[in-house]
């Protein structure tokens, strides 16, 4: 009769011990960020898009939670990345601009990251895509070395991808500290010419050469298929464990290189075909989370690092009717809506709501305190410093705002932005972005585009900034989203509070 009770009270013990598992398990989601390279607010069917079709990413939206009013913290690439990474806005780091391959790294490997801040609740983590934040400590950067510290010192266990970007050198891929496919003897020289295929807006070639292999190895119309077959099979090969990925894709940023099978797909030219592939790689993604038993407890997330640009692919794009940025002003690298305003779509069976909108204000820079909150994790002075915990407007709808101003950097520190409320402000005349004056050019932009897009906005005309226009601009976004009536005269208290703001956060 013991000896019955005994084996009754193991077993009563291994359920609850199972069931605390469990429990502790589904309190550990997986988590999934989708970061799209360039992808603007309109470059999806959900947010009005016409000429390019996207059900995927719209099968989210009507699956989970999408936000209306969220913003990368940059309009720029590599510093958007760094808010993403750190919780913490980049023009506290005065980085503005994207890096290059000659750049050390741009993060300290002593400041909490999202990496480092999964692996603290026993989360595998990987960096799978663009990363565009450099390497090492030394510029220029030996690429014949081990690329370190880099991703993995940044709280990474795996790395692999495209090591600055898809239109700039080095065209090979990386993989944790190595350059794949690179040999002693046929090591990468500066300034020589690549072993490259060349594609319209694909830039330095010349830069760096050599490492024949490690070059032949990336083929520019099979980077979206590689990163997400490396996507995939690392989410299967750690489906027994939580996991955190940061899915970084190169599309769409130019040159607009999709896979054949997608070419000629839209009816917005390449730079629609490599929305397509996007969205067929977010499709991927999915289907092996279903396939996978992984769906109900994972945290899936899509967003951009900035807008849709203007370049020449873009160009071609809205000659056909297709609008990048919806209506939203501006571009990529501009103060204005249109270089910030970024899809973010987030699904979470179970907990959050199916087919909703959130009008709250919010920003990439805020997932670090969310994915804190969502692990348990109470960050330490000086972690996570301008982030905001968004769990509450992901899982409710809060009466409040969430966040009460947030500050967006262009690529002009002249022009740094300030939103607080209904208004936005920024500190210089124009978008603060690319301005080439020609149709055609690959920066093409700020006045010079107006009679091109057909935007509207007080302070230019005929192509140009008005020669009284105000110094600075403010706009009220509720009643006037598409910035077209500059106010920065009619409210000069207002314009001086926020500049006392701006300066007040970074001197914090």
């Amino acid at each position: 009769m013991k000896r019955l009770n005994v084996v009754i009270l193991i077993a009563q013990l291994f359920i609850v011990g199972f069931a605390a598992h469990s429990i502790a398990q589904l309190e550990k989601p997986n988590i999934i960020i989708i970061n799209a390279d360039d992808l603007g607010y309109g470059d999806i069917g959900i947010q009005g898009a016409t000429k390019v079709k996207t059900p995927a990413i719209n099968r989210l939206a009507s699956e989970g939670k999408r936000f209306a009013d969220f913003h990368s913290a940059s309009a720029v690439c590599s510093p958007s990345r760094y808010a993403l990474l750190t919780g913490e806005y980049p023009a506290r780091q005065n980085l503005w601009s994207p890096i290059f391959l000659k750049s050390s790294l741009k993060v300290d490997i002593n400041k909490m990251t999202l990496g480092k801040l999964m692996k603290s609740a026993n989360y595998k983590t990987a960096l799978i895509g663009k990363w565009h934040l450099g390497f090492g400590n030394e510029e220029p950067v030996n690429w014949n070395k081990p690329l370190k510290p880099g991703p993995l010192e940044l709280g990474f266990d795996y790395y692999f991808g495209v090591p600055v970007l898809n239109s700039h050198p080095p065209f090979v891929y990386v993989e944790n500290h190595s350059v794949v496919g690179l040999v002693p003897e046929d090591p990468m020289v500066y300034d020589t010419w690549a072993r490259t295929r060349n594609f319209d807006e694909k830039f330095g070639i010349q830069e760096i050469g050599g490492a024949v292999a490690a070059h032949e190895n990336y083929k520019d119309r099979l980077v979206g298929t590689t990163l997400k077959d490396k996507a995939v099979n690392w989410i299967k090969a750690h489906k027994d464990a939580p996991f955190f990925l940061c899915f970084a894709t190169t599309n769409i940023h130019h040159p607009f290189t999709p896979a054949p099978q997608f070419i000629g797909t839209s009816e917005a030219g390449p730079y629609g075909d490599f929305i397509h592939e996007l969205d067929w790689m977010v499709s991927e993604i999915v289907k092996t989370l279903d396939e996978e038993g992984l769906t109900d407890n994972t945290l899936l997330i899509i967003t951009s690092d900035n807008g849709g640009m203007l370049n020449r692919g873009g160009q071609t794009a809205r000659e056909a009717g297709h609008l990048q940025n919806g209506a939203y002003l501006g571009f990529k690298f501009d103060a204005w809506e249109g270089g910030h305003r970024v899809p973010f779509i987030a699904k979470w069976p179970g907990k959050i709501t199916p087919g909703t909108i959130s009008n709250q204000l919010a920003s990439n820079v805020d997932l670090f305190a969310t994915l804190a909150s969502i692990i348990g994790y109470q960050p330490k002075k000086g972690e996570g410093t301008d982030s905001v915990n968004m769990l509450p407007a992901l899982l409710k709808k809060p009466k409040k705002p969430i966040r009460d101003h947030l500050l967006i950097s262009p690529s002009s520190p002249k022009h740094i932005a300030l939103r607080k409320g209904k208004w936005m402000y920024i500190s210089g005349k124009g978008g603060g972005g690319f301005g080439a004056k020609y149709l055609g050019e690959h920066a093409f932009g700020n006045a010079f585009a107006f009679p091109f897009t057909k935007q509207v906005n007080s302070d230019i005309e005929n192509g140009k900034i008005k020669e009284n226009a105000p110094d600075g601009q403010l706009y009220d976004l509720d009643n006037d989203p598409y910035q077209t009536t500059n106010l920065y005269h009619s409210y000069p208290d207002l314009v001086t509070d926020m500049q006392e703001k701006i300066k007040d956060i970074l001197n914090d």
